[in-house]
């Protein structure tokens, strides 16, 4: 019964439910461990988001496994560890999972030829977790500052060895990076177009949204009229990672996240409990919306209220 329950929930036949105290308890007593977002959900550019810190040590002590998925690309799981830290949030890269770390593990799970190189349309994140995995990848910040001048005769030369190229959240990104991008994925035989993911927007700052890493990857599906691999939420690619390292059911996971497109399926794609906050991209009144198909099993204002309720 259960079972059709949730399932008729994750078809949006059922709409979500309002944390309480004794959904809350059986949430906890349920889950063996909390998938978390984390911009929206964690902090808001380098803010915290109040009671996270009393949340995740509360939720520690009780035994339950943290794991952190998020899919801002920006920074490597190194990188997120040190933000966790300054923050005063004790976590480790093991219980990292970010969708740069899910691009270079795609290619890696794939056997990608160690020759080939990977062009990035990106972030440092993405870089260092290519290099970490051994793969040799340009383009990145370092061509943030190259410029075009389309003048007659005027031609990007491109690496013909690029087997890849991959796509994330870039605040750098510029003409020559799409046409270096466009011409390796149209030019170069059997070269792969991964995206870390296609969030329309984030909270890049504690104050408002921007664009997110979708907007580089239409860009690159506009110039190429091609559809990209999708390595992060909501694919379930990185769960595969997590069952590997972690041997708990996904019927046992809860991810919490604010985005019902990428968060919420997410979860409901890979079978694990559901947790809306909406202190992030997801509005009441988005989640109420007729036209949302997407209903979370649960929804509250903040992830303090998981013990708080």
């Amino acid at each position: 019964m259960d079972g059709e329950i949730s399932k008729q929930r994750s078809e949006g036949k059922i709409s979500s439910q309002p944390l309480n105290p004794q959904n809350t308890r059986n949430l906890i007593d349920s889950v063996d461990a909390f998938l978390f977002d984390c911009d929206g959900v964690i902090w808001k550019g380098d803010s915290l988001i109040d009671g996270v810190p009393e949340t995740l040590e509360k939720l520690r002590s009780m035994g339950k496994k943290l794991v952190f998925v998020t899919n801002n690309s920006r920074k490597s799981r190194k990188q997120y560890a040190k933000k966790f830290n300054s923050l005063g949030i004790s976590v480790s890269e093991d219980e990292i999972f970010s969708s740069s770390y899910a691009a270079a593990m795609y290619l890696k799970v794939n056997d990608f030829p160690k020759e080939k190189k990977v062009y990035v349309i990106g972030e440092e994140g993405i870089s260092e977790e290519l290099a970490l995995a051994g793969f040799t990848s340009l383009g990145g910040t370092e061509d943030g500052k190259k410029t075009i001048d389309l003048r007659p005769n005027f031609l990007v030369e491109h690496d013909k060895s690029v087997g890849a190229v991959v796509v994330g959240l870039d605040q750098y990104i510029n003409y020559y990076k799409l046409q270096y991008g466009t011409l390796c994925i149209r030019e170069n035989p059997g070269c792969l177009f991964i995206a870390t993911n296609r969030d329309a927007v984030g909270h890049m700052t504690n104050l408002q949204e921007w664009p997110g890493a979708g907007c580089m990857v239409a860009a690159i599906c506009g110039s190429t009229q091609k559809e990209p691999i999708v390595v992060g939420k909501p694919s379930t690619f990185l769960m595969e990672f997590l069952l590997q390292k972690f041997n708990i059911p996904t019927s046992r996971m809860c991810m919490v996240g604010d985005r019902l497109d990428t968060d919420i399926l997410f979860g409901q794609n890979a079978g694990c409990r559901t947790l809306l906050v909406l202190s992030g991209v997801t509005s009441f009144s988005s989640l109420r919306d007729p036209s949302n198909n997407i209903q979370p099993e649960y929804y509250t204002s903040t992830v303090s209220d998981i013990i708080r309720t």
